[in-house]
Order: structure tokens, then sequence, then C-alpha cells
């Protein structure tokens, strides 16, 4: 066996970084020496703060998740690396995994997904966030010419702003309380707009901001008979919401999405692998660079992720560089 160094979240708010033993890949697997990993900073921060609620814990494992939730656990699943040990056809491709914050490790060969070779590898890190951005988008299923709020512009707020905008017609607002958020969304041709400037009579509203108030929102923006897609996600905090008023007689509609199964939309005609390669296929896009806001060497992943989890760094998409270890 081999060794590679894993980030674990030893208990709630405490991460450090282990040492790991990896066996020998057996004909079917692949060996892949990580390049970058991101960080989801909402997932990634409810999972650190010990957050999930119990009854879905199952539910929240990542597909290689080590341990159990709430801790010791090593969670993650924004992976790209270079394959050393595989099939010829992949032997020294670039692809992105669905694996957790580590140097090296060892998958069936059926895990991996080529990265486009015009996609960056760093880039490349976005996949699991435009996948679920084309999971809501499947979900919401946007009309030519519709008015279009996002609330949150947080990695999948924005990035659901930037394939909406590809569609024709459609007025494409990102709502969010910071307003340095504003040159994010312009650079993914998005307009932006504080809540106190949000427009009012929207065709559709995704609500992407993890926040009581940004749901709340959501529904006031919401035209005669709109509807709301939830898309993020509130681990075990309870969320109050005002439904009295025109809740009612503007018979609006809420209605969550998620990212673990496909779409009901696109279920008979497409898999989770199939949406993984389209949203790699995306991002060939290099205004998605826009959502790449920081990066660290993996020796300070552990500060690194307590700083993102207690909003002490903010920013969108936060990459770990893991080039040097060994």
């Amino acid at each position: 066996m081999s060794r590679a160094t894993a980030f674990w979240v030893e208990s709630p708010g405490v991460g450090a970084l282990r040492t790991s033993e990896i066996a020998e890949p057996g004909p079917g697997d692949v060996l892949v020496r990580t390049q970058f990993t991101g960080i989801s900073r909402g997932t990634e921060s409810l999972v650190f703060r010990g957050e999930v609620p119990e009854s879905e814990r199952d539910r929240m494992r990542a597909p290689f998740q080590q341990g159990a939730l709430p801790a010791p656990v090593a969670y993650g699943y924004l992976n790209v690396g270079l394959v050393e040990r595989g099939p010829a056809e992949l032997a020294g491709r670039t692809v992105f995994t669905l694996f957790p914050h580590q140097s090296a490790f060892v998958v069936p060969r059926g895990a991996v997904v080529p990265v486009p070779s015009d996609v960056p590898a760093r880039r490349a890190v976005l996949a699991g966030t435009v996948e679920t951005a084309v999971n809501i988008l499947w979900d919401a299923a946007p009309l030519v010419g519709d008015r279009v709020s996002i609330v949150g512009a947080g990695m999948i707020g924005t990035a659901v702003a930037r394939l909406a905008r590809a569609i024709p017609g459609v007025d494409v607002v990102v709502v969010d309380v910071d307003p340095e958020k504003r040159a994010v969304c312009e650079r993914l041709g998005a307009a932006f707009a504080t809540p106190g400037d949000a427009p009012r009579d929207r065709d559709l509203v995704i609500d992407t901001s993890g926040s009581e108030d940004g749901l709340q929102l959501a529904l006031e923006s919401a035209a005669v008979e709109g509807e709301v897609v939830e898309a993020s996600w509130f681990g075990d905090r309870v969320v109050a919401l005002r439904l009295g008023g025109a809740f009612h007689a503007r018979r609006l509609t809420i209605r969550s999405s998620q990212v673990g199964m496909v779409s009901p939309r696109r279920r008979g005609t497409r898999g989770a692998g199939d949406r993984l390669a389209l949203a790699l296929e995306l991002l060939r896009d290099d205004a998605f660079d826009a959502l790449l806001t920081g990066s660290s060497s993996w020796r300070d992943l552990p500060a690194v992720m307590a700083a993102i989890a207690s909003g002490q760094l903010p920013g969108l998409c936060h990459t770990i560089d893991w080039r040097d270890a060994g």
C-alpha cells in the first residue's frame, strides 16, 4: 500500500490532515493523483459545523465519503486529478471525480470523467457546481422570454445565471445582499440587484441563498401564479415564512430542487453520468473563471475550511492546490 494526505473533519468545527493508506489498483481501477479540489461552501460548511440533521445523514453521504456524519468524516466531491495508473485510454488524462480532499486515491474506472482538453484543471473543479445548475434548470424549465430572478449570488446561483442567460429573450437578474457580487454577475452576463431593488412580477424565481430572508424575498418577487424553485439547503435550521398576505391570492408555488436525483423531466433519458459530462462540456466557457475567487495550499486546508465555515473568508469557489503533495 502507498500513502496519501487527506482532510478530515475530526469533530464539529475542527479539521485536520491525516495520512491515509491507498490500496493497489485492481484491473478495473484507476490511481488518480489530485491536482485541485474545490470547497462547496454551502454543503461543506454545514458538514464542518456538524449541522446535518440526523435524519438526512445517510442521504447526504458523499459518493466516496470516509467515516460517518457528523464526525469524524472525510467529506467532499469536487476533485480534479491526473490518472497515474489505469486503462491505456485514461493514462495521463485529467479527470473529474466526486472524491473528497485527498492527495491521491484509487477508484473504479467508471467513477472518473475525463475533462475536455480545453478546460483548465482548476476550472474543472466547478463541474459539480455546474452539474447542480443544470439540474436546477431542468427542474425549473424556464421558457423563452421569461423574467427570471436568482436570489443568492453564491457558487450555485451564479452558475445558474450564466446558463440561464443563454436562453433567448430571458431576462436574468441575480439578487444578493452583498453589492460586491455585482462585478462577478456582470462578468457572467447577468444583471445584479440588491434586495431593496429586486424586481417584482418575475415568471420564475430560483432561491439559492440558503437564507430565510432570501426565500421570503423570492416569494415576494414572483408574479401571479409564478413559481419559486428552492435550490438551497438549510441543514437542521428551522425556516419561518410569511405565507399570509398575497401568497394564496397570487397562487404561488414553491418547489424543491436537489442534485441527488436527476430531474424527473430528464430522468427517462439522462443519468447522473450524462449530466456530469454535460457540465464539463459547458465549462469550456471561460466566463466561469469568475467563480474561482481564492486558492490555498493543501497544507492550509484545515484553517481555510474553518474560515469559510465561520464566514471569515468570503468568496465563491475556493480551490485547494495539491500539486506539490507527496
